[in-house]
């Protein structure tokens, strides 16, 4: 669906509009340079953005390092189904 909105972008940045409302007429021309100029203006600043992101995620990744450093974590996860028969214990004052 949102490549189908980008293509009518497209097509729509590459016509020419005429409305002679003398005639009652409109008049659309459509100019294959302009869209396929549109199309590589977008094509770019789509290339852009991307590595303008992937910048950022390896900056964000590098701070996060020097912020952090090398952390080992073991996680140990067991489960007792015996424990969850039983009534948990009251406190006591």
């Amino acid at each position: 669906m949102r490549a189908l909105g980008i293509a009518v972008l497209l097509v729509v940045a590459g016509c020419d509009v005429r409305n002679d409302r003398d005639n009652d007429e409109v008049t659309v021309k459509y100019d294959e340079a302009r869209i396929k100029e549109s199309a590589a203006t977008a094509g770019r600043a789509a290339r852009e953005v991307a590595t303008g992101v992937a910048h950022v995620a390896k900056d964000t990744g590098r701070s996060i390092k020097r912020e952090v450093g090398d952390v080992d974590v073991d996680v140990k996860v067991s489960r007792d189904r015996r424990d969850e028969a039983e009534p948990a214990p009251k406190d006591t004052p």
